[in-house]
């Protein structure tokens, strides 16, 4: 499962467009908002303000809500958001904050999505918290009796109930282990929202779903207010035709990076498996590995020591890619290796574990490909390049890449299976002899 955290407009939307169907119709979620992007900056875009309201002209219609959409948690406690607003107020408040710095907590990033949506008058009391995710063998689903931003720990309070994998959820189920503490006249439309919801999020095969507060109106009208979800990528495959278009926004204070964006696109079009994210553009070791599992061995070790914070890259190639398709993921680490020299130079450790059935040599054919492209640069940033490789043809592939290396004047270490699939790393580091 690769689980990805998805904008809270996204889930809003998903929510509004399948909870009619998923309900049999009892349950509507009338209005996800409007996301404002830097595209309203630019007046010949094809996201004005003028063209937002016209697709929506509920905004002049409502009092608004405004808060960003970026993945950032606790945006009340940290005064963004803005509440009660007529249009002009909210889009006030927006421009003020569009593509400027913002710190959140510890970490600093910059404002460029917002959501925009309809205020939802209630009381307190009408508050609810309300949390599904997936565990391996169930899903498990956590319900307060009171939501909002001072909910607390609810963790340690919430009611919880677990439903095995295979397993159906039941009304009766929800009703006695969830809701005992839910005031008689909101029991049965709450029981049927959650037993909809709960098959919503199986169906377009969320992970994560945390609403907070869901608001229960006096005509029993469910609202959720505040939503963070995440979705298993993965089921891609299954789902593209009702997520739609789903943008997977990185973590508030760290940007996207268009070379992420390309090993994206290419893994997307391929058998294989291709994942990039860059965590330091300017850290000092960064890894080239076969294998998911294997990249986080990779990356525990460099942590281990001591070296996390120069640690510039995490992901994968793997699944038999081509030789073009190494050749293009090698080619784009190499060049985020040479945006910043280094005066103590930087290493690539180039490593996996035993293949099953990736041809080494073939995907080698695509690293040395990358290697003559960049042999003077990776000579000028004083580059070390330390390599531990085994499975099919893996002789032949260490064999032609410490040729080119020899030819080259590159200085690889090439190591096979008879080396621990992460000595190579204190060795780069200098934390031990090479062998």
């Amino acid at each position: 499962m690769s689980v990805k955290p998805i904008r809270e407009h996204t889930g809003k939307t998903l929510l509004h467009r399948w909870l009619h169907e998923y309900s049999g119709g009892k349950h509507t979620y009338a209005n996800p908002g409007v996301l404002v992007t830097p595209a309203v900056l630019d007046s010949t875009s094809k996201e004005t303000w003028d063209t937002l309201v016209e697709a929506n002209p509920w905004l002049l219609e409502q009092k608004l809500v405004a808060k960003p959409d970026q993945l950032i948690k606790r945006r009340g406690k940290a005064g963004l958001i803005a509440v009660g607003k007529t249009f002009d107020e909210a889009k006030a408040w927006v421009m003020q904050r569009m593509c400027k710095e913002q710190q959140v907590e510890a970490v600093t990033g910059q404002l460029t999505h917002f959501l925009v949506e309809p205020l939802v008058p209630h009381k307190q009391e009408e508050e609810f918290y309300i949390c599904l995710h997936s565990m391996r063998y169930y899903d498990e689903i956590l319900f307060y009796h009171e939501g909002g931003v001072d909910v607390g720990d609810v963790d340690s309070k919430a009611e919880r109930l677990q439903i095995p994998t295979g397993m159906e959820l039941s009304s009766k189920e929800v009703a006695a282990k969830l809701l005992s503490k839910v005031p008689a006249e909101k029991l049965d439309n709450l029981t049927s929202f959650i037993l909809s919801l709960y098959k919503f999020y199986k169906e377009l095969h969320f992970a994560y779903l945390e609403i907070n507060p869901l608001v229960m109106l006096s005509d029993n009208t469910v609202v959720p207010l505040d939503m963070a979800a995440k979705l298993d990528e993965t089921a891609g495959f299954l789902c593209a035709h009702k997520w739609g278009d789903v943008d997977w926004p990185p973590p508030f204070g760290r940007a996207a990076y268009p070379e992420e964006a390309l090993i994206r696109d290419m893994d997307g079009k391929t058998g294989a498996s291709l994942k990039l994210t860059i965590l330091n553009e300017k850290g000092r070791v960064w890894t080239m590995v076969a294998g998911g599992g294997a990249s986080v061995v990779y990356a525990d070790t460099v942590a281990d020591y001591g070296w996390g914070h120069e640690l510039a890259n995490y992901g994968e190639y793997s699944g038999a890619p081509s030789t073009e398709e190494t050749f293009v993921y090698a080619k784009t680490l190499l060049s985020l290796m040479m945006k910043y020299k280094h005066p103590e130079g930087k290493f690539l450790i180039i490593g996996g574990g035993i293949a099953n059935f990736t041809d080494v040599a073939a995907t080698f054919t695509g690293l040395i490909k990358a290697l003559e492209h960049f042999a003077s640069d990776i000579k000028e940033h004083n580059i070390q390049i330390w390599i531990r490789r085994a499975g099919p043809n893996y002789v032949e592939g260490l064999r032609k890449v410490k040729a080119a290396s020899d030819k080259l004047g590159l200085g690889l270490k090439v190591y096979g299976p008879e080396t621990h699939i992460t000595a190579v790393v204190p060795m780069a580091l200098g934390l031990m002899s090479p062998l």
